[in-house]
């Protein structure tokens, strides 16, 4: 018993110091799955062993105190926590749980179906909004559950957050008293930009949106506050039955008839127990599509009445429950730093991991962007990081956690040479990346052609990076155009390769050979060229040729391509042996699809802002310029609609103020099929 009480103390002391990390500092040491992980240990042991649980356990407790720089605010009801679950097992058991509670209150018959609410589990500060005759008069941090931080001046500047609630949608009218609950939150696109600018300043930047917004509230000055993108979404009251409301459903409505916002599109009624699990399972899978970020859904019994009989434990109401999904971020130790050659002769480090499973994939390896970004975050061999990797985004190390070095990390510093051909690295004027200047470098050419085969480029299917990898080190294949010289015999050579693979690979590279210009262009790998500027340039120029010989001043003539953009491709283009190598293409038979017809998008570019349902994005991207239109991933002047589908993010917001037209996801799809 002497150990359990050891090993329970150890906890408590972690937790607390993790609790004070992360609800007050906001500067937490470990990650969301740690923490959990400790917690979760801890509960384990007092299930067991109940007389170790105290008054002031972790688990009777929500939160961290209040730092000092704000005023107290008390909560008149306490912002309790919400249990966490792992797994659809857990679900059942939760649901179990219920209706043996509600079976003994009302004889619940064993059949009867529970109705419940989910939605979304965003990742950002938990507040609380007090109105007082329909007017806000307190804003207020979680706190520890009791006690909050009293941030009204900074919750006012909220462009989401209504200063007075609204009567005139009619519905039932709002109480004397309403304490509202909800998240605020930061954006992923808006917090992208956030940071850049910061950067830009001289500042530090945030870790992740969540630091970001929490940070942002809790400004002195709310100035400073009015000046971040922050946004707010509302979950809950803090007497869900004073509001005369039937159902946790008719609360959301209720308040967004009040001119509150509530996640409405992605709160859903589910009647059978699968329901709440399969779309549980259907946030997870969209998880990377919201333009927020979440960590898990928030599960709750539908009814108020049986909310109110059901109550709630120390920390947690017994009516609800966080599904949260496996993380996005872990914590792990950089073994060393090594350097990557990209297929412009880009030398971006790379820190090799202590194997972690983030999302239930194994990382061993993450980008660490530039020298500069080292710097700035001061990561070093042997550092414990926090890695984040989230959808087909390469994985990252988000930052570096200082507090736990022991002196034993190594500082980092870029090499002179080119790691893989030895040639003396370069740094253009005024760029932060360090380059091999060799174009006949194995590590560019090895990426040119990962490059070139690629889906959105050339897209020869099965054709990756093993077989590329026995291509290249057999002499076969050096240059793109090499791909089109090979022959049956060629393939069936390579390891592991039968007859019919290799037949089928022979087909899926004769197939990519009818291409776009614009694919075409976008495959070659031109410096700062991405899919949109190859589409601006094939929608200007009819053939590759035109391209070839365009100067420095007709390409800048070319909305959207700036100085840096055209002098790349000029830059390219001047390169005897990049023109070789074109032509070597077009000798081989690559040929380009016909300019599309005249036809409604025609000439017009296309935003895509949130989750689209009838087609993958990438798809709709690619029939939008089949069609003759452009793709641009950012709102701008030169924006002829914008294309919204669920939960449009912050772009739709710069689209209305520039009066740019709305689409719908279904109004598009039946112009392009058109």
């Amino acid at each position: 018993m002497e150990d359990i009480v050891k090993e329970w103390s150890e906890l408590k002391r972690a937790i607390e110091y993790h609790n004070y990390r992360y609800y007050t500092l906001d500067a937490p040491e470990i990650s969301d799955a740690e923490y959990d992980r400790l917690f979760q240990r801890m509960l384990f042991l007092e299930r067991q062993y109940p007389n170790l649980v105290t008054f002031d356990s972790p688990t009777q407790r929500i939160g961290a105190q209040p730092q000092e720089a704000f005023s107290e605010v008390r909560h008149r009801h306490p912002m309790l926590s919400l249990e966490n679950c792992f797994s659809d097992e857990e679900v059942k058991d939760f649901d179990q749980r219920v209706r043996k509670l509600l079976k003994k209150s009302l004889k619940l018959p064993d059949d009867d179906s529970i109705e419940y609410t989910v939605e979304p589990k965003i990742d950002g500060l938990a507040v609380e909004l007090v109105y007082a005759g329909g007017r806000l008069v307190t804003g207020s941090t979680r706190g520890d559950g009791y006690v909050g931080e009293n941030i009204t001046a900074n919750v006012k500047t909220i462009l989401s957050v209504p200063l007075g609630l609204d009567q005139s949608k009619g519905g039932r009218p709002f109480p004397d008293l309403l304490e509202v609950r909800g998240e605020i939150y930061m954006e992923k696109e808006a917090f992208e930009l956030f940071n850049k600018s910061r950067v830009m300043k001289g500042e530090t930047a945030f870790a992740n949106p969540r630091n970001a917004a929490a940070g942002s509230v809790r400004q002195l000055d709310s100035k400073v506050t009015a000046k971040r993108p922050l946004s707010m979404f509302c979950y809950g009251v803090g007497t869900p039955k004073d509001l005369d409301c039937g159902t946790q459903y008719e609360l959301m409505l209720t308040l967004q008839r009040w001119g509150l916002r509530v996640n409405r599109p992605h709160i859903k009624l589910c009647r059978k127990l699968e329901e709440v699990i399969e779309y549980s399972r259907e946030i997870e899978r969209q998880r990377n599509v919201f333009p927020y970020e979440i960590d898990g859904a928030v599960i709750k019994v539908n009814r108020i009445d049986f909310q109110t009989l059901l109550g709630e434990k120390a920390r947690t109401p017994r009516w609800a429950l966080a599904y949260k999904f496996k993380p996005n971020q872990e914590t792990t130790r950089i073994v060393r730093i090594g350097v990557q050659v990209g297929r412009t002769g880009a030398l971006t480090p790379v820190a090799h991991l202590e194997p972690v499973s983030i999302g239930g994939v194994t990382v061993r390896r993450a980008t660490l962007h530039n020298e500069q970004e080292i710097m700035r975050k001061d990561i070093r061999e042997g550092d414990r990081v926090v890695v984040q990797r989230a959808g087909d985004v390469i994985p990252e190390v988000v930052t570096a956690i200082h507090s736990v070095r022991d002196g034993s990390e190594r500082p980092f510093l870029m090499p002179k040479m080119c790691p893989v051909c030895g040639t003396e690295a370069v740094r253009r004027p005024n760029e932060k990346i360090i380059e091999c200047p060799n174009p006949k470098c194995p590590g560019r050419l090895k990426e040119a052609l990962k490059h070139f085969v690629s889906r959105r480029s050339m897209n020869i299917e099965g054709l990756g990076e093993k077989i590329l990898g026995q291509l290249y080190e057999r002499g076969m294949v050096k240059y793109p155009a090499d791909l089109y010289a090979l022959r049956l015999e060629d393939i069936i050579s390579l390891e592991k390769i039968e007859e019919k693979s290799a037949g089928n690979l022979l087909g899926a590279i004769e197939k990519s050979k009818y291409t776009t210009l614009s694919k075409f262009i976008y495959a070659l790998g031109i410096r700062h060229v991405g899919e949109h500027v190859a589409q601006v340039l094939a929608g200007r120029y009819s053939d590759v040729q035109k391209i070839q010989n365009a100067t420095m001043d007709e390409l800048t003539a070319i909305p959207g391509i700036g100085t840096e953009i055209a002098g790349s491709i000029v830059e390219y283009f001047s390169n005897s042996s990049n023109r070789e190598m074109v032509q070597r293409l077009l000798d081989a038979g690559v040929r380009f699809a016909e300019p599309p017809a005249q036809s409604p998008v025609s000439g017009k570019t296309f935003v895509i802002t949130g989750t689209l349902e009838s087609m993958k994005r990438y798809e709709v991207e690619e029939l939008i310029v089949k069609k003759g239109g452009r793709v641009a991933s950012s709102v701008s002047k030169s924006t002829d609609f914008i294309v919204t589908g669920k939960s449009p993010g912050s772009k739709m917001e710069k689209a209305a103020k520039l009066g740019i037209p709305v689409l719908k996801e279904e109004d598009l799809i039946e112009i392009l099929r058109g």
